[in-house]
């Protein structure tokens, strides 16, 4: 079976790139399994906090993504960049930089992203690019999965309805499972 933890950079209740993280998970190949994780109670990045001991929930999510094949990131564009709470979660989770390493080294990761505006979070998908070469994860650089007009595109209970988005979605998270698969090791696969 293949692991992949899924993060969805926005806390807000409605969120489309939570609703497309959901529907990722349903869509996802047989022997691909999506566990979503939240962002939600990780505080704001604080060297003196850090000091006086890292917050439970970082080190919950840490050993997640350690533990998991790939990371699926879906991402919000805000001003044409990462929102503020998903890079300062990327943050947190970088430090110590001695676990740098263990948590992204060579890890497979994906990005996709949902606006109800038309860039689809191009914008904020290049500007991951400089976080993944610090953090020496391996990007997936499959199909753009860059979903505009979000708020046309769910129902009321934050369901997937467009048939084409649901399609690429599927093909996405398929190319990113075979992905996965190539690059561990014969015998390393869990």
């Amino acid at each position: 079976m293949t692991t992949i933890i899924g993060l969805a950079g926005s806390l807000r209740r409605g969120s489309y790139n939570s609703m497309l993280l959901r529907a990722a998970a349903e869509l996802a190949p047989e022997g691909t399994a999506v566990e979503i994780a939240s962002l939600r109670g990780i505080p704001l990045y604080d060297g003196d906090v850090e000091a006086a001991g890292m917050p439970e929930l970082v080190t919950q999510l840490k050993d997640r993504i350690a533990g998991a094949d790939g990371l699926l990131l879906v991402t919000p564009e805000y001003n044409f960049s990462i929102p503020g709470v998903f890079k300062n979660a990327i943050d947190w989770l970088s430090r110590p930089p001695a676990d740098i390493a263990r948590v992204f080294g060579g890890r497979p990761v994906a990005l996709m992203g949902a606006t109800p505006g038309r860039g689809g979070t191009l914008q904020a998908q290049s500007a991951w690019l400089p976080v993944f070469r610090a953090l020496g994860v391996c990007p997936w650089f499959g199909p753009r999965l860059l979903v505009s007009g979000a708020d046309k595109v769910f129902d009321s209970e934050g369901r997937l309805l467009d048939e084409g988005i649901r399609k690429n979605t599927r093909d996405f998270m398929s190319q990113f499972s075979q992905f996965i698969a190539r690059m561990a090791p014969k015998g390393e696969r869990r």
